[in-house]
Order: C-alpha cells, then structure tokens, then sequence
C-alpha cells in the first residue's frame, strides 16, 4: 500500500487548505483511512479517521471545521482533508494514513511522507 499526500502550504489565520491523499496498491485491504498531524515538540494526534463504509469521526480540535472524505476510484482511494477556518495552532506536519484490521484485533499501518501545513497569525 503506497500514499502520497499533497495540498500543504502556508495560509493565514482563518484560511482554507484541502489535502489530498492518493492510496494505491492493496487498498481492497484497508478497513480506515485518515489524517494524523504532528506539531514540533509534540505527539502525533489523530485530526480525522473515515472508515471503509465512510463514517467519519474527529478530534474535538478538527469538529466543525475539517471534513474528511474519500473517493474510490478502480485502483486507488483519494482521502482529502478539507480544512477551513485554520488557526496557527493547527501548524503541523499533517500525515496520510490507512489500516488494515487483522484477526486478532490489531492494525497494520500504511503512512505517507508527511505535508507541512503552516497557518500565520
């Protein structure tokens, strides 16, 4: 499974950026998609998590303003992360990502390579 993220940049405060993630490869495998970011000195977060049936879920820090979607095409899955709204604490490396459930209850991790975002005040 291979994703490629793109769709960061530097907006000001209050802006819109969408992020688009393209997955390939066994994506008939993947159970979730989502977008995790990770701001310097801090952990990684989960931001938005859409499942293969697309039911979306957010950290309370993304609700009402980022909306997760996700597009199958015949060989790939596009995940986009529309953002809106943004403020400089939302500043992070924003990473694509993807799992697969295995039978005893555990996940496989698929991660892009990361896109900055950067929201000035």
């Amino acid at each position: 499974v291979h994703l490629v993220e793109s769709g960061g940049g530097l907006v000001q405060t209050g802006g819109s950026l969408r992020l688009s993630c393209v997955v390939s490869g066994f994506t008939y495998s993947i159970d979730r998609y989502g977008w995790y970011r990770q701001a310097p000195g801090h952990q990684r977060e989960l931001v938005a998590r859409i499942t293969r049936d697309a039911s979306a879920t957010y950290a309370d820090s993304a609700e009402g303003r980022f909306t997760i979607s996700k597009d199958n095409d015949r060989k790939t899955v596009t995940v986009v992360l529309q953002m809106k709204d943004l403020r400089p604490e939302d500043t992070a490396v924003y990473y694509c990502y993807a799992d697969t459930a295995l039978i005893d209850g555990t996940y496989v991790d698929y991660w892009g390579q990361g896109t900055q975002v950067t929201v000035s005040s």
